[in-house]
């Protein structure tokens, strides 16, 4: 390795992997910027593919199908190809699939590109992710949370120029194209200063599709609490203070808008927080934070502190998938596998949330469902030990076992 020295940065240069870093950063946000494009034009693609509100409903699960099926894949496939070329080929399927659902004539046609959607996201979050955590295990500090902060400042990005674009009454085949093509190009380049990670020779592949192991289950009940709140207060906090707080229109659309913003800003300036009190520590703080904000959600007798309720649950939830991919990353010897089995637990309760809360508020009332809510963001101040990190003296970077560029770390 010309240049560069084995250090505690696993045998890359300090100033390498802090490149590595951002490059990693600007990965998230283009993430997150396809996200944001398809959201803001599901009304279009609905119209287009003549789908009903129950059909789209039925369609917009296959993401997260998708996803789930497709995420164990990404170990092996980084195995084989290596971890930027990986990345690179996962992220260019992601960008590119884009373009897939507003070509949908129909509602079958929509769930099966719906399907190849979420399962190239899927696949290329958890390469991200492995190499955030490599990162961040190579410099010796949190990283995670602004990571994710930065894939909510694309999807932020990426929801903005769409709202441009409906507002504008352009078609979403062009728009997705246009934007298809950029994310596309901008991804590939931004993977050039990812870490290039190979397998050596000696160490044995992993299982082209293998369930979660145990430590997955137990880091991904966490995330699955953090997730279940988020995904209930981002889509039913409008709702909410609209139906039982009798909010304007306006108003309750504010409040999604301002949960969103606070993840985002908490997620950005979170690794401070982590790297002085602790992944432990933060998030049971935060679970406390996010508890009295459910507490004053289902209590408030008006819009104003409703809104800061979901304010609340937006900054006590926001680190905590984060600092679950990177405990997930160090909880054993294979953290793509680990990674892909959080993120699917993840996923899964991002896709059960929604309906679970407007099923339970069928059956009781959404004061009610918020009170469950409230009972899951409990559940991190009681399980965050499980997001303790191994000691930095005893435990290898995740990478360790890699070769780096043409070098082999030691």
């Amino acid at each position: 390795m010309t240049g560069e020295t084995v250090s505690s940065t696993g045998g890359f240069g300090t100033e390498r992997v802090r490149r590595a870093r951002f490059a990693v950063a600007a990965v998230f946000c283009v993430h997150g910027a396809v996200t944001g494009s398809f959201a803001t034009r599901i009304p279009w693609i609905q119209d287009h593919a003549h789908v009903s509100a129950g059909q789209l409903g039925l369609a917009l699960a296959f993401p997260a199908l998708g996803a789930s099926l497709a995420m164990p894949l990404a170990g092996a496939i980084s195995h084989r190809l290596g971890a930027r070329t990986a990345l690179r080929g996962l992220l260019a399927l992601w960008t590119l699939s884009l373009t897939l659902p507003s070509l949908a004539p129909n509602v079958y046609g929509l769930c099966a590109a719906l399907f190849v959607f979420g399962a190239t996201a899927g696949m290329s979050d958890v390469a991200m992710n492995a190499l955030g955590v490599e990162v961040e295990n190579r410099l010796g500090k949190s990283i995670m949370s602004s990571l994710h902060g930065m894939w909510s400042v694309g999807a932020l990005i990426g929801s903005a120029a769409g709202t441009v674009a409906a507002h504008l009454g352009g078609d979403a085949r062009l728009h997705h194209l246009i934007a298809a093509l950029v994310l596309t190009a901008l991804g590939l380049a931004f993977c050039q200063g990812v870490l290039d990670l190979q397998s050596s020779p000696d160490e044995e592949p992993p299982p082209r599709f293998s369930l979660p192991p145990k430590s997955a289950l137990v880091i991904g009940a966490i995330g699955f609490c953090g997730v279940f709140a988020e995904g209930a207060s981002l889509d039913w906090s409008a709702v909410y203070l609209r139906d039982e707080l009798g909010s304007s229109a306006g108003v309750a659309a504010a409040s999604t808008t301002a949960f969103a913003l606070t993840m985002a800003v908490a997620r950005l300036v979170g690794d401070r927080v982590v790297d002085r009190f602790g992944a432990v520590r933060t998030v049971r703080v935060g679970g406390v934070a996010a508890t009295l904000g459910g507490l004053l959600v289902v209590l408030a007798p008006h819009a104003a502190l409703a809104m800061a309720g979901f304010g609340l649950i937006g900054l006590g939830v926001a680190v905590v998938v984060p600092l679950a991919f990177a405990a997930a990353g160090r909880s054993g010897p294979n953290p793509s596998q680990a990674i892909a089995g959080v993120a699917t637990i993840t996923y899964t309760s991002g896709l059960i949330a929604p309906s679970a809360i407007g099923g339970i508020a069928d059956a009781t009332s959404l004061v009610f469902s918020f009170g469950l809510v409230t009972l899951l963001t409990f559940g991190l101040v009681l399980g965050a030990g499980v997001l303790r990190p191994a000691s930095r003296a005893t435990a290898k970077p995740a990478g360790e076992s890699r070769t780096a560029g043409s070098g082999q770390v030691s």
